[in-house]
């Protein structure tokens, strides 16, 4: 499988009270054609903010360093044309709030046909045909309608299915999925997952995953990177990494999930909070809230490492291995 996208030491930074401050420090993955990745950590751990990098939407006054390469091409030197139509034919984005990015005085089909009008070339009444198709694509019932509608007027599901829509309107090649599914109910959340899984192998889409949940990137996502300090700790396989996580963190994110064969009176946490890229202590970020770190720890600052047929950012590892394994019974030898 060739690599469609290519994330190598990727590092942000934005102004905060007149100083730059790092919200990403060497961050590197990479994406296949077709292929579903999985971005996952706790709030503040970077996961947006590498999104945003990938589709260059970032503040003013953000500060890139390192790689992001699209189908060989350099996305930090794009400009304008260029840029436009990478944003349109290359990488499409939904966003985690869909009433935040939709327009409250414009119809739905306004939304859907503008695009496909603007990028395209399309002609109205062809756009506004493709619109009612893709609502359908998408469920919604009654799409002529739907079109003549407003934001307001919209349930959050349904609202999160016309994003879904106008995100593969244009044909693009990687979806950024910017946890689509948080303000949803369980049920809606199942089925907008559902959609957007189909649509993807359907169009052969590449995406970027990014949740809380570790379930729900298992579920849909080949590979699963945790991230944790505005970096990448662990990537491996989504199915092996709830079975045989290769780093501290992503086994405390691990036994943290409710199980539904054991009863626990209180759930497990990780201690101590998580901390932003700029707040992070010189050697492994986690260190302060590591069950297993030693002194060595604090002071040694690691690459990512091949582990198999993952990668991980530990420098125990080799001790750790079976340790971190999560039992059948649901706790941690």
């Amino acid at each position: 499988m060739s690599d469609l996208l290519e994330i190598e030491s990727l590092t942000v930074s934005l102004p905060v009270a007149g100083q730059q401050r790092p919200v990403l420090h060497d961050v590197s993955l990479r994406i296949g054609e077709g292929e579903a990745v999985g971005l996952v950590g706790e709030s503040g751990s970077g996961k947006s903010m590498t999104a945003r990098a990938v589709a260059r939407l970032l503040p003013k006054g953000a500060q890139l360093g390192g790689r992001i390469a699209f189908a060989g091409e350099q996305v930090l030197d794009l400009r304008g044309a260029k840029l436009r139509e990478y944003r349109t034919e290359g990488v499409a984005m939904i966003f985690q709030d869909p009433r935040a990015h939709t327009n409250p005085v414009r119809t739905i089909g306004d939304f859907l046909t503008e695009a496909m009008c603007t990028n395209l070339g399309m002609r109205p009444r062809a756009a506004q045909a493709r619109a009612l198709t893709l609502l359908e694509s998408v469920g919604i019932d009654n799409p002529q309608r739907r079109l003549k509608q407003y934001p307001h007027q919209l349930s959050g599901g349904m609202l999160q299915r016309v994003m879904i829509a106008s995100a593969i309107a244009v044909r693009p090649r990687l979806i950024l999925a910017d946890e689509p599914t948080t303000a949803l109910d369980v049920t809606t959340q199942a089925e907008v997952m559902a959609i957007l899984d189909n649509l993807r192998r359907e169009h052969g889409l590449a995406m970027l995953f990014i949740t809380h949940d570790l379930e729900l990137a298992g579920a849909v996502c080949d590979r699963t990177a945790v991230m944790y300090a505005g970096s990448i700790v662990e990537e491996q396989a989504s199915a092996r990494l709830h079975d045989d996580p290769l780093h501290p963190y992503t086994a405390a994110l691990v036994e943290a999930r409710p199980s539904v064969t054991v009863t626990a009176h209180r759930l497990a946490a990780v201690p101590g909070r998580p901390v932003s890229a700029f707040e992070a202590p010189a050697g492994c970020a986690f260190a302060p809230r590591c069950p297993h770190v030693q002194d060595a720890c604090r002071t040694t600052t690691l690459e990512l490492a091949r582990v198999d047929s993952g990668l991980t950012r530990c420098l125990r590892i080799d001790e750790l291995r079976g340790e971190l394994a999560r039992s059948q019974d649901g706790s941690v030898a």
